[in-house]
């Protein structure tokens, strides 16, 4: 069992700046992919990035070139910077993680407010 805790959202102005944090309580060397989903028109939760055990990340259009997803393995944390943030990005974002063994196990955070307001 993995568990997740998103830290980091909150009220921010349009044009600013966010990070958000996802502490894992193993070691994210045993998690294959982790990224971040929000809510979006027609689907559950969309995938904003991701980020794979290789290094290897993902986007999706409306944030590319704002949001750099990362990983500490020292700290077992995975993190969002975003920047330029835009009202459409007020969410609420959810971390998630992947880890394959015999079949994929899905962990979900408890998710984190970001709104973009003036």
């Amino acid at each position: 069992q993995v568990q997740l805790v998103e830290s980091g959202g909150g009220l921010v102005q349009p044009g600013g700046s966010l990070r958000l944090s996802c502490a894992a309580s193993t070691s994210i060397f045993s998690i294959n992919a982790m990224g971040w989903y929000r809510p979006a028109q027609g689907k559950e939760r969309e995938l904003v990035a991701s980020i794979g055990s290789g290094g290897a990340t993902t986007y999706v259009d409306s944030v590319k070139g704002r949001s750099t997803i990362s990983r500490d393995n020292t700290k077992n944390t995975v993190y969002l910077q975003m920047n330029s943030l835009k009202p459409e990005d007020t969410a609420v974002y959810y971390c998630n993680g992947v880890v394959v063994t015999h079949r994929a196990y899905v962990y979900w955070g408890q998710g984190t407010q970001v709104t973009v307001s003036s």
